[in-house]
């Protein structure tokens, strides 16, 4: 559900630019942001790649793009 919100004017324009760059929009751009904030609250011993790296590695995960690692095989 949609909802409207108040933001800064600067908060928006960073928001569009980074939007623009990384191709989302600027709402998925918000909630990007939004996610990568609320689990680094919530384990501030992870830095910033390892966070972005575990939600790579769940939307590769969601997408099959995985495969299980066989230890000990070549």
């Amino acid at each position: 559900m949609a909802k409207t919100i108040k933001i800064s004017d600067e908060l928006f324009d960073m928001l569009k630019f980074h939007s623009h760059v990384t191709k989302r929009s600027v709402p998925k751009q918000l909630e990007y942001w939004s996610e990568i904030g609320k689990i680094a609250e919530e384990n501030p011993d992870l830095n910033f790649n390892f966070i972005k790296d575990v939600l790579l590695s769940k939307e590769e995960l969601k997408a099959g793009l995985v495969s299980e690692y066989k230890f000990g095989v070549r």
